[in-house]
């Protein structure tokens, strides 16, 4: 039976539930109105007017008899009628009981069959299920799934799946199978990531959909954050293979060198200024866009030098003596973060497929970017530079949260005829001068007041919060929320380090080196900042900004956007919906 029609049989199975306690229902109240007393005097009045004679002789006798009863009602034969189980709380209770419990909401429950590296690019998005050829079946029979997922580099030597769909590995190949008949017959999508060679008859099992390419690019485990603190060559070579030679003329540059699937990988790129990547096909790619995450250029290699290109012994020490520029480094993480990254590629990669009803399948993995922009517009001029903002930014917002009073301007009812969603909330008092005119200078001030903030927060649902108080531009907020995801920050902004004047303190706040100027670097962690991008739950408290590094949160500093250097804006006026993840 598939998944589709156990679902239309768990509702008829409601249904009938539901009817049968409105029968005992119906069964109870009359029971309870059959004896009551009332009733029974009405049949003993009615008894004494039909027969005169007889009846009104015991007539009293009965009457006194009812009133001793009237008071001693034995509640205990009431009939309990038995509570309503619905679909979904049996639901919930099977993972319960098959230890699931306690996770988010918001995650697809998602059974793998992954390789290692898979394995950790997707558990932030999704709530994984790992299955091993020996409970496999157990595992499948007690958990009720969303997906299954499978990446052919399970299958590579060392895994518990190694060497699945070889002749040689029934016993595994017998157990993926059983797998996947039982996701059919239950109606759960399966897809197969395609990112390693294997065995062909893994490809034959019967997928869902059949996926060319990794899960993309992890960015909490490659990213720029920490690349000041690697130590390493400031050029590398991306060894794919290790058979594969290194070319002679890196080798006397001395170039350091490093294999694709080695677990220094993210290190050895962050502490490169340069990488060199052999051109393999899908897997230069790959590498490309980790490398790129990690704020490093990358020269491709090709098997056959092109007779007008320009030879690695000039491009390699040219790259490896200039550090890359910020702009280029934000340039680049932002259109891996846009492209490239894994929310967005398992956005993709679940479009389309016939899940549950009611499983918000697609919208799940991007589900942590979603962004309400809190803005208080002062004057219609700033609502209608709010909308003009908000609608050419790389990075759509979930939704817009204002003052009531600033509802009606037309920049923001712009935003709605755009399909933005806008919420109102009162954060002063009705009938001021400061809420009838909007020319206070709270609003044009742009400082941060926390309990203003907080008012707006209450009303949002996203879970981070931008705090708008003038345009920033089209790059911005997709370079905010980058830096949150790629770091695990709980708010980021401009660094807020006041210089004491002191030739010996110059560039350095209270708290000494903690406090230090960044000095244009992108990604520090600092202990301040002016937030521009917060979790909406940290902005709810009301807390002053100054004190939310002392309460346990983690800030990070991200520099201006400044600088030469390559852009890498070519794509036009696209954006990324957070929403939805769609590009274009």
């Amino acid at each position: 039976m598939k998944r589709r029609e156990q679902s239309q049989t768990e509702q008829l199975r409601q249904a009938l539930a539901e009817r049968e306690a409105q029968l005992q229902e119906a069964q109870a109240r009359l029971a309870s109105l059959e004896g009551s007393t009332s009733l029974q005097v009405g049949r003993a009045l009615t008894a004494a007017a039909k027969r005169p004679g007889r009846s009104l002789v015991r007539l009293p006798r009965d009457l006194y008899r009812l009133w001793r009863r009237s008071g001693s009602t034995n509640h205990a034969e009431r009939r309990r009628v038995e509570p309503v189980r619905s679909f979904d709380a049996d639901r919930q209770e099977a993972r319960l009981l098959t230890g699931l419990s306690g996770g988010r909401e918001d995650l697809l429950v998602v059974a793998t069959v992954l390789g290692p590296d898979v394995q950790k690019a997707v558990d932030p998005y999704l709530r994984s299920v790992p299955l091993r050829p020996h409970d496999a079946q157990i595992v499948m029979d007690a958990v009720d799934v969303d997906l299954l997922l499978v990446s052919a580099s399970a299958a590579a030597p060392g895994s518990p799946w190694a060497h699945v769909g070889d002749p040689a590995a029934v016993d595994r190949t017998r157990a993926l199978h059983w797998v996947l008949e039982s996701a059919s017959a239950r109606g759960i999508p399966t897809v197969l990531l395609d990112d390693a060679p294997a065995p062909p008859a893994l490809r034959q099992l019967g997928f869902d959909r059949v996926h060319r390419g990794d899960a993309g690019v992890p960015l909490h485990r490659f990213n720029p954050v920490a690349a000041e603190l690697v130590d390493g060559p400031e050029a590398v070579f991306v060894r794919t293979g290790p058979d594969q030679q290194v070319p002679d003329v890196l080798v006397d540059l001395g170039v350091g060198v490093v294999d694709a699937d080695s677990p220094r990988l993210a290190d050895a790129l962050r502490a490169a200024n340069v990488a060199v990547i052999p051109e393999s096909g899908p897997g230069d790619l790959r590498l490309r866009r980790r490398a790129w995450a990690c704020g490093t250029r990358v020269i491709s290699h090709p098997a056959v030098p092109a007779p007008d290109a320009e030879d690695l012994a000039v491009t390699v020490p040219r790259l490896r003596a200039e550090t890359p520029t910020p702009r280029e480094v934000r340039a680049m993480l932002r259109q891996v973060f846009l492209d490239e990254a894994a929310p967005v590629r398992l956005a993709a990669l679940l479009e389309g497929l016939d899940f549950a009803s009611g499983t918000p399948a697609t919208e799940l993995p991007l589900s942590g970017r979603g962004v309400a922009v809190l803005a208080d517009p002062a004057t219609e001029a700033d609502a209608a530079r709010l909308a003009d903002d908000l609608l050419g930014s790389r990075l759509r917002p979930a939704e817009v949260v204002v003052p009531d009073t600033a509802a009606r301007m037309p920049g923001v009812q712009t935003l709605r005829a755009e399909g933005v969603t806008v919420r109102t909330a009162r954060a002063t008092a009705p009938d001021t001068p400061e809420e009838l005119t909007r020319q206070g200078d709270r609003a044009r001030g742009g400082g941060f007041e926390p309990e203003h903030w907080a008012a707006l927060a209450e009303r949002a649902t996203a879970p981070w919060a931008h705090l708008w108080t003038g345009p920033v531009g089209r790059h911005r907020l997709a370079d905010l929320v980058g830096a949150a995801e790629c770091s695990g920050a709980d708010a980021v902004g401009t660094p807020d380090t006041p210089d004491s004047g002191e030739p010996h303190t110059r560039g350095l706040g209270e708290r000494g080196y903690f406090d230090r100027d960044t000095g244009g670097r992108q990604y520090v962690f600092v202990t301040s900042v002016a937030p521009e991008l917060a979790r909406t739950d940290l902005l709810r408290r009301g807390w002053l900004p100054a004190e939310w590094n002392r309460r346990g949160t983690r800030l990070l500093a991200l520099g201006p956007d400044h600088g030469s250097g390559a852009d890498g804006d070519n794509e036009g006026p696209t954006h990324a919906d957070a929403s939805t993840g769609a590009v274009g």
